[in-house]
């Protein structure tokens, strides 16, 4: 049975922008940090009534979700998209072709605010797979993309890259409470890392490169060992 979501505390709308906007930037965290599960649903008079406004914000809201593929429509609301596992493939394909890149461009000028987020949340990432908690790594692994994302020129690179990682948020949750793929990603994390204090754009983009490769390996090996245990 679908049921709508009602139980999670909606923060208040202290961002920027348009009331749409507001909304739309609001939901889309809640998204990242908490996917919809199959059986839950957005609907737009509830996510009205739940942000004290019109209807006519709160849809499109959801509609640009939609439209940048965090939500799938339906008769009786919004629900979260199912990805196979040639999507899974496709996004992986469109973020080894990215993300290298931009993080390149960041490690040319990265600043020392930045380098102490990462370091930060690195350290977060250390703990969590020291204490075996995926839900930790998961939350470490976003504030570690949020910082070198943050310092990418391109906005709109850097925009498109949130919303490929995103869009397989559930897949990653998932994958991150697998302890092995825990210490490939902080392998990954650490390296990176280690490229930016360098400031060296030819080494950050072939850590990435081999990062992402590594994630996307062990993926499809988790995968694989959940479709032959059933």
């Amino acid at each position: 049975m679908v049921h709508t979501v009602r139980s999670r505390p909606v923060r208040p709308l202290t961002r920027e922008g348009t009331l749409s906007d507001r909304i739309y930037a609001e939901l889309r965290t809640r998204l990242q940090r908490a996917p919809l599960q199959p059986d839950e649903r957005l609907v737009d008079l509830e996510v009205a009534a739940a942000y004290g406004t019109s209807r006519m914000p709160a849809r499109d809201a959801l509609l640009r979700l939609l439209n940048e593929g965090y939500l799938l429509a339906t008769t009786r609301g919004f629900v979260a998209p199912s990805l196979s596992l040639d999507d899974i493939r496709e996004i992986f394909e469109v973020r080894r072709l990215l993300e290298p890149e931009a993080v390149a461009s960041v490690a040319r000028d990265v600043d020392d605010a930045t380098l102490a987020r990462l370091a930060a949340a690195l350290q977060q990432a250390r703990q969590a797979t020291s204490q075996d908690d995926g839900d930790k790594m998961v939350l470490a692994n976003m504030a570690y993309r949020e910082a070198w994302l943050g310092r990418v020129s391109n906005k709109r690179l850097a925009a498109t890259i949130a919303r490929f990682v995103d869009h397989v948020q559930t897949v990653r949750r998932a994958t991150l409470s697998n302890a092995p793929t825990r210490a490939i990603v902080l392998d990954g994390l650490t390296r990176v890392h280690a490229a930016l204090c360098e400031r060296d754009a030819r080494k950050a983009r072939k850590c990435m490169t081999d990062f992402m490769l590594a994630a996307e390996k062990a993926f499809f090996a988790v995968r694989k060992a959940e479709i032959d245990g059933h």
